[in-house]
C-alpha cells in the first residue's frame, strides 16, 4: 500500500494547495491528469479539506492511501482528513441558493464508501473510491454501531430512491 500525507493549515486558501498536491500525487501514482477518477478524487479532497478547515478553524492532516494497481484498472484510493475537533461531521441540507451545506452530500454521492472515526481528541473522516467500479456502481450507508465514534459501512447498489447515505453515527 502506498501512502502520502500533507499537513494543511487552518487558512481556507490551503484547500487549493491540497487540490494541487492531490493532483500531483495522483499523477505520481500513474493516473493521467484528465482521468475521470482524478477529477473525482480531487473534488473529494477539496470537500473533505474544506469541511475540516472551515468548520473547525484548525489545521488538519490529509492522507491518500493507494491499494492495488490503479493504472491496470483496479485498486482503491482512500482519502482521510484528520482534525482536532471532537465535533462529528454533520450533513446539512442546502437550501436553494445557499453557498454551503453540500459537501458531505457530494462525498456521499461520489465516493464508493465513506465514514468517520473518533481519534484521540479529534476525528478522522475518510472516503474510498474504487477503480473500475465508477461512482455509480456502489454507495455507502453509515449505520450506527452502538459506538458513538465509529461508523459502520454497508456497500449496496446505488439507486436514485435510496435514502440518505453515509450519515454520521450520532448527530
Amino acid at each position: 500500500m502506498l501512502q502520502v500525507r500533507l499537513e494543511v493549515g487552518s487558512d481556507p486558501e490551503e484547500v487549493g494547495r491540497a487540490r494541487r498536491w492531490a493532483r500531483s500525487r495522483l499523477a505520481g501514482f500513474g493516473l493521467e491528469p484528465d482521468d475521470c477518477m482524478v477529477e473525482t478524487l480531487v473534488l473529494l479532497v477539496s470537500e473533505l479539506v474544506t469541511n475540516a478547515v472551515v468548520h473547525t478553524g484548525r489545521p488538519a492532516v490529509l492522507r491518500m492511501l493507494l491499494s492495488g494497481c490503479l493504472v491496470a484498472g483496479g485498486g482503491t484510493v482512500r482519502i482521510e482528513v484528520a482534525d482536532t475537533s471532537s465535533s462529528p461531521p454533520l450533513r446539512r441540507p442546502a437550501e436553494g441558493e445557499a453557498t454551503g451545506g453540500r459537501g458531505l452530500e457530494l462525498v456521499g454521492g461520489l465516493a464508493d464508501r465513506w465514514g468517520w472515526l473518533r481519534e484521540g481528541t479529534g476525528k478522522r473522516i475518510w472516503c474510498e473510491l474504487d477503480r473500475g467500479s465508477g461512482a455509480s456502481a456502489e454507495s455507502a450507508d453509515a449505520r450506527g454501531t452502538g459506538d458513538p465514534g465509529r461508523a459502520a459501512v454497508r456497500t449496496a447498489p446505488r439507486d436514485a430512491h435510496d435514502g440518505p447515505r453515509a450519515q454520521p453515527v450520532r448527530t
